[in-house]
């Protein structure tokens, strides 16, 4: 038998074990159909705490927005007044303590980020981690620092994006894992 003749009957036999593989494959409603995302949350309490709390985001939706009809997954958007920022720390930097004046997202694109709370919780965040900062209007407590302390881990510069929305209101309580 010549080689195209074996050639031909093997490509022949792997298609029949394709297709019989593809028949018993998980239908794909079977399937997680929404994702979870997880970010940390720096809130203030009502007594004016700020904490860090690991929180995380399921509520999506799909739309068939594509001309081939597959699906995107959207979260609930923000309508208001945003603005983005790209942000540039020097190698070493350390911010001292603050309050965020707007609810912002913050993601690092590269570089380790750390943020400490007034609790003494403290994260360090990596490139495409999420942070939802919204510790506005925290209250110091006697000589304690308000609000938050951030900066760089490492000797490497940080490259924060930044996402403000003017009119948000922080949420003054803790998310809960679901």
């Amino acid at each position: 038998m010549s080689i195209q003749k074996r050639f031909f009957l093997l490509l022949g036999a792997l298609s029949v074990s394709a297709l019989d593989t593809a028949a018993h494959a998980a239908p794909i409603e079977d399937k997680p159909s929404f994702p979870t995302i997880s970010y940390w949350d720096n809130w203030t309490d009502p007594q004016g705490t700020t904490h860090l709390t690991k929180c995380k985001m399921s509520t999506f939706h799909e739309d068939s927005i594509t001309p081939g009809g597959d699906k995107i997954m959207f979260s609930s958007p923000h309508d208001g007044p945003a603005s983005v920022t790209l942000r540039v720390q020097p190698p070493h930097w350390k911010g001292g303590w603050s309050e965020s004046h707007q609810v912002q997202w913050i993601v690092p694109l590269s570089g380790i980020y750390f943020v400490k709370a007034m609790d003494g919780t403290s994260v360090e965040l990596n490139p495409g981690d999420i942070l939802l900062s919204e510790d506005v209007a925290p209250i110091a407590h006697g000589s304690d620092p308000k609000g938050h302390l951030s900066g760089n881990v490492g000797d490497a510069a940080v490259a924060l994006q930044v996402l403000q929305f003017g009119d948000a209101a922080p949420s003054h309580i803790p998310c809960q894992w679901q």
